[in-house]
């Protein structure tokens, strides 16, 4: 199985806009992060998690292939921003979307052109999944098992799919849903910045607190603002099986 970060930062990105700070400023590509999302491909089999407005700028850096499927984690629009980008991907046959209700609903909201019975020519054809709590399913030749997350007061999903599990923009997991990644290889999580609190992500020093309790062989850090710091330093102050991601970074994952 091979894991590709197509985008490691928060919704703002970074550089951020109008920022001068020695992150934003760094020359350093790893400092440069697209909005969060990720592809994991597998055989002959792609899926994407999440497709935020970078979308378009994160594929035309990788070869044009076929993708399966897509997962939405949440209705956010640096996570569902792009979908309408998918259009070139649509030539080669209808893509499944697959999320919770509400955040179906908010794609619908978002482009309902792309639900119309008429269809103006070119839009992407989406075919809409509906992810019931608890269950697990399969999705672009993958099984798939949801895990509930709490992004503030908003429930959000993550995924487990077989040694890997991604999980963003949670502030809170119960210990029931933590458990379901007990024995994963690598866990992908969220940490907006180091330690200051936030009210609706976790910190670095938070995501220790999962990583310790379900115990992957390796941890990668994600959706990651500019105050989390230069890439360079921090990296050498993380624990030894926890590292930061970073755009373009590619994992080979033995199952």
């Amino acid at each position: 199985m091979k894991v590709t970060f197509l985008g490691t930062g928060t919704s703002t990105g970074v550089p951020e806009i109008g920022c001068g700070c020695e992150v934003c400023t760094s020359t350093d590509p790893k400092d440069s992060r697209l909005r969060s999302s990720v592809l994991i491909e597998n055989d002959d089999n792609r899926l994407l998690i999440d497709c935020g407005p970078d979308f378009r700028a994160q594929m035309l850096r990788r070869p044009f292939k076929k993708i399966d499927a897509v997962l939405l984690t949440h209705k956010h629009y640096d996570h569902i921003g792009g979908l309408d980008d998918l259009r070139p991907f649509c030539r080669r046959g209808d893509i499944p979307v697959y999320a919770d209700a509400h955040t179906l609903d908010c794609v619908k909201g978002m482009f309902p052109y792309c639900f119309t019975e008429v269809k103006y020519p070119g839009v992407p054809n989406l075919l809409i999944n509906t992810i019931e709590k608890g269950k697990t399913f399969k999705a672009g030749g993958f099984d798939i098992e949801p895990i509930e997350l709490f992004h503030g007061r908003l429930p959000i999903l993550g995924y487990r799919i077989g040694p890997v599990a991604y999980i963003t923009d949670m502030s809170f997991m119960e210990l029931k849903e933590m458990d379901k990644l007990k024995g994963v290889d690598t866990l992908i999580i969220n940490a907006l910045r180091f330690s200051k609190p936030h009210g609706s992500h976790q910190t670095v020093l938070e995501a220790y607190n999962a990583i310790n309790y379900i115990k992957p062989r390796k941890a990668y850090l994600t959706h990651l603002m500019h105050h989390i710091g230069l890439h360079a330093k921090i990296e050498k102050v993380l624990p030894a099986n926890v590292h930061l991601a970073y755009d373009g970074l590619t994992l080979d994952i033995i199952p």
